[in-house]
């Protein structure tokens, strides 16, 4: 029997730095073992937890692994494991979730290999953890916060996030296995001045290019870019079907520009300095 994971990513973000904590549950032949990443500006640390006891909810951003507490009320860290120490804790405010699920239709395909799930847009994050000597305070920050469960991360795949005044954005763009053959997933939201846009591949977007850590989709007359401007990614674990063995890179706050257009005509464009990115596309 292959691998299955279950994983929350809450990403924590103030004007001085970004806190990602990631904890996850994966399950192989009636076998259970944890999992607790945290990425910031800094750097990246992983380790394993027991898989005894622990809980990932895979319908709420809710986990505990042993004194770890994960909900969409906020964390409670209080972790000694080898060198790494951890420990504190932030409340968030009232989600700000979607008008319906980030898949579309497709959330009611079966055997797909990795289901994505927004659970927050946007809500507001106050306290303080610190992760390896290195204190990480919020005072009216804000938060993200989304899921993945199934087999696998797609083997191809950017992802995009960023939050600024007034909104937030996600984009991704996935290779999906379709049969014996694939094709270009899409999904992304931005909300802006109270309005959701969408881009999915069930409302008619379709990929025009990406390039050089640059994202380009399109659907009918609404046109979204993301840009990469500069790559100081960090090494985090990813599912595959053998187990947490796949290495991935991500920028958890980096430069990058955004456009939102519409029929040609520019509605918002916005360049920011801590946007999370992930590019693992051929290049």
């Amino acid at each position: 029997m292959g691998e299955r994971f279950c994983g929350w990513y809450f990403k924590c973000q103030s004007p001085a730095h970004t806190l990602a904590p990631i904890p996850a549950v994966h399950t192989r032949g009636g076998r259970r073992r944890c999992s607790l990443q945290i990425i910031t500006d800094e750097g990246a640390w992983e380790t394993a937890l027991p898989g005894e006891g622990a809980v990932v909810e895979k319908d709420r951003p809710w986990a505990v692994l042993g004194e770890n507490i994960f909900s969409p009320e906020g964390i409670r860290l209080d972790l000694k494991a080898g060198s790494l120490r951890a420990e504190g804790s932030l409340r968030f405010g009232a989600p700000q979730p979607l008008q319906y699920d980030i898949m579309g239709p497709f959330c009611l395909v079966p055997f797909m290999e990795c289901r994505h799930r927004v659970f927050s847009m946007a809500h507001q994050v106050d306290g303080r953890i610190v992760v390896a000597g290195r204190a990480y305070s919020f005072e009216n920050g804000t938060g993200y916060i989304e899921g993945d469960r199934g087999y696998a991360f797609p083997s191809t795949y950017a992802w995009t996030q960023c939050c600024f005044p007034g909104g937030s954005l996600m984009l991704a763009v996935a290779r999906i296995p379709l049969g014996p053959g694939a094709f270009a997933g899409i999904v992304g939201v931005m909300l802006l001045g109270g309005k959701e846009y969408r881009v999915a591949t069930c409302l008619g977007a379709r990929l025009v290019s990406m390039r050089d850590g640059k994202i380009l989709v399109r659907q009918r007359g609404l046109e979204l870019q993301a840009v990469r401007m500069e790559d100081a990614a960090r090494p985090l674990r990813a599912p595959t079907r053998e187990g947490m063995t796949r290495l991935i890179r991500e920028n958890v706050s980096c430069r990058a520009a955004y456009s939102l257009k519409k029929d040609g005509r520019t509605l918002w464009e916005l360049e920011v300095p801590n946007a999370a990115f992930e590019y693992e596309y051929p290049q």
